[in-house]
């Protein structure tokens, strides 16, 4: 080494004895061969030269035999061992101490001697204490440490942390690009020669297009690219054979290991889709939708089913309205042309379509190629039989209701959209629900079969829905509906009634006051305001009760007299509505009259109730009463029937014909029917 040499010069280094020693690059200086070498000193020099500015210097080199001890021994020995006789031992581990028996002493001579071969990679040093001790065994010294340090051999080859390294780089990598780190360990001493490690690359396959693509840090182990041309499309992986050398790398004695490093070269889009064709072809027939017309097919030398490869379609140019979209299939990459509004055969009968393909990232950088693909598609609409339809749709007239049977109201046609096949149109009714109407099956008018009623319940808000079918001949034939919206215009052709129909009052005047209304299924101005008022006839009426009207829609109902008997009355009461013409009607109203108390509150509802029972009541009443007795008189035969059966044993009786002369036997009995209804007439007879 140089004491004063900055480290910038670069020497060239000469042995005067070549054929027995050299000087490394580094300055080391080996043997060259094995040979002899006596006791004396042995002697050469070593010659230094600048390389550049041709400066000498030399050095002389002296070797001399290293003192050894015969059979691995060291030797102990006491200053007290010449007056006495001393005994020799040693302690520690490897001595009386796992692992036992390595190192032994003789105890007279002091010789301390290695029983078993050393491993510096198991135990590096050894600690142990000698004593001395007379022959009666009293210490006549301290214990002396005696610390033996094993020599490193190399004697391990280096070993690779894995015998297989994975590693990728991305394809056109400029050169000086990390690719990955290989690692070999070495058991000997990493502070020596044995254990110092340098790399270096073996083999390549391929050898393509350069044999030494790569490089290798010959300490660190780091591989990076060396030259450009890195191309997964031509070679998609590179194969690496990894040589570790201990004693740094030195051929003659360093001791070598290998190791395989793969090199994965990852995908980058500098590949644009390219379609196979200029122009594709395909047909769709018209007003359908989700229809693929067309596959569009390109070609990628990138990674399949990565970014680089997946192509996006879109359309540059044909559709301005938007019918078409491109999907991309995810399986082969093909472009799916689907329809995804109708078309029109009559409108559009062939679409010229433009359509471009690139990748979903953009191309790497410097690649040459123009970043996208573009083609035609042509696409043939077909014709197809279509739908006649109705146009306007509902179709809506205003009408007077009151139209008498045979008028016709509106003509409802339909149109054929095949402007360009020969067809011809029939129509049918398909909704009608009060069977008001009819249409022609050839011209489509429309004509009354009954008289229009804007009170009927097929009328919603003042209009009735009809719905009629249009087909046509066509191969399919084909067919659409249209409604027919008819607004019905009031008329007055309905009287006002009263409301309500019954009502309670006192047999005196005070209090005795009926609030009414009218009601009219007319609408203005054919309804209120009303006009009420007592018929002339019979007399007892306007004697009994006076009417006076509130507002246009209500009137009150009083007593005239002080004091009318209790029980029911039907007043008679004229309303006439504000139509033009006006309406009348004389329309019934039932009064209870009752006794009452202080409060104005009937006390005697019950027997005005009972008294003015109506047939149909009084019917529903008796029928009920029928029931229950036939129930209870099934019940008694029943129980008398098994009555017999227990004395008699004799057969059973049919149950109809016994219910049936139980029946009878009641019917005998009692008033009946007639009788009951004929008390309620005279009830009502005195009423009035």
């Amino acid at each position: 080494k140089f004491s004063n040499c900055n480290g910038k010069r670069k020497v060239q280094y000469e042995s005067s004895e070549p054929a027995d020693f050299k000087v490394d690059e580094d300055g080391m200086v080996y043997a060259v061969r094995s040979f002899p070498l006596s006791s004396e000193h042995a002697k050469f020099l070593v010659y230094a030269q600048d390389k550049e500015t041709q400066e000498k210097w030399q050095v002389a080199v002296k070797l001399s035999l290293k003192p050894t001890l015969t059979d691995d021994s060291v030797k102990i020995r006491s200053d007290r061992d010449k007056n006495l006789s001393l005994r020799y031992s040693v302690t520690g581990p490897g001595a009386d101490q796992p692992p036992t028996g390595i190192f032994i002493i003789n105890p007279i001579s002091g010789q301390l001697s290695v029983t078993k071969p050393l491993d510096r990679e198991q135990i590096a040093r050894f600690h142990l204490r000698a004593h001395a001790v007379d022959i009666n065994g009293n210490q006549v010294e301290n214990p002396i440490d005696i610390v033996i340090n094993v020599i490193d051999m190399n004697d391990n080859r280096p070993e690779f942390l894995h015998q297989v390294w994975n590693g990728t780089v991305p394809e056109g990598s400029k050169p000086g690009t990390y690719v990955m780190t290989v690692t070999a360990i070495d058991a000997d001493d990493p502070n020596a020669l044995n254990g110092m490690l340098r790399y270096r690359i073996v083999s390549q396959a391929p050898s393509t297009p350069s044999p030494n693509m790569f490089t290798i840090n010959n300490e660190t182990g780091d591989i990076i690219t060396v030259a450009a041309g890195l191309d997964r499309e031509k070679v998609q992986q590179y194969t690496l054979i990894i040589q570790a050398t201990d004693m740094e790398g030195n051929p003659t004695y360093g001791l070598s290991n290998t190791a395989t490093a793969v090199i994965t070269v990852t995908d980058v889009n500098d590949n644009p889709p390219e379609f196979t064709a200029m122009t594709f072809y395909g047909e769709v027939p018209e007003n359908r939708v989700d229809v693929i017309v067309a596959n569009l097919t390109v070609t990628d030398k990138d990674q399949p089913h990565t970014p680089a490869w997946n192509a996006v379609y879109r359309i540059s140019g044909g559709d301005p309205t938007g019918r078409f979209a491109i999907q991309t299939d995810p399986n082969s990459n093909d472009g799916l042309v689907t329809v995804v509004k109708p078309i029109d055969f009559e409108t559009n009968r062939m679409f010229i379509l433009t359509v471009a393909a690139e990748n979903q990232v953009p191309l790497a950088k410097g690649i040459q190629h123009p970043p996208q693909s573009t083609a035609t598609v042509s696409v043939t609409v077909i014709d197809v039989n279509e739908n006649p339809y109705f146009a306007p749709n509902p179709k809506i007239i205003r009408q007077e209701e009151g139209l008498h049977a045979g008028t016709m109201l509106t003509t409802f046609t339909a149109q054929d959209p095949d402007r360009y096949m020969q067809q011809n149109i029939r129509y049918t009714k398909l909704s009608d629900p009060a069977n008001w109407l009819k249409i022609d099956p050839v011209n489509g008018q429309i004509t009354t079969i009954a008289v229009l009623d804007r009170e009927s319940p097929n009328v919603k808000n003042n209009i009735y829905n009809a719905t009629f079918l249009a087909s046509d001949n066509g191969i399919p034939p084909m067919s659409g509906t249209g409604t027919l919206q008819i607004y019905l215009l009031d008329i007055n052709d309905n009287a006002p009634q009263v409301l309500p129909q019954e009502a309670e009052t006192c047999e005196t005047p005070d209090p005795n006051s009926i609030n009414i209304t009218a009601l009219d299924y007319d609408i203005d101005p054919n309804a209120g305001p009303f006009a009420f008022d007592l018929p002339l006839s019979p007399v007892t009426i306007k004697r009994n009760w006076t009417i006076t009207r509130l507002n246009g829609d209500f009137a009150q109902l009083n007593l005239k007299i002080k004091f009318l008997e209790a029980g029911i009355y039907e007043v008679p009461i004229i309303i006439t509505d504000s139509g033009n013409p006006p309406k009348s009607n004389i329309s019934i109203l039932r009064v209870k009259v009752c006794q009452c108390d202080s409060n104005g509150d009937c006390t005697d509802v019950d027997r005005i109730v009972g008294a003015g029972l109506g047939t149909g009541a009084i019917i529903a009443i008796l029928l009920c009463i029928i029931i229950l007795l036939i129930l209870v008189l099934m019940f008694v035969v029943w129980m008398k029937r098994r009555d017999k059966e227990r004395q008699a044993k004799q057969l059973l009786i049919d149950p109809e014909d016994d219910v049936r002369d139980n029946i009878l036997k009641y019917d005998e009995e009692g008033g009946g029917e007639e009788d009951q209804v004929s008390e309620v007439l005279n009830l009502q007879n005195e009423i009035l």
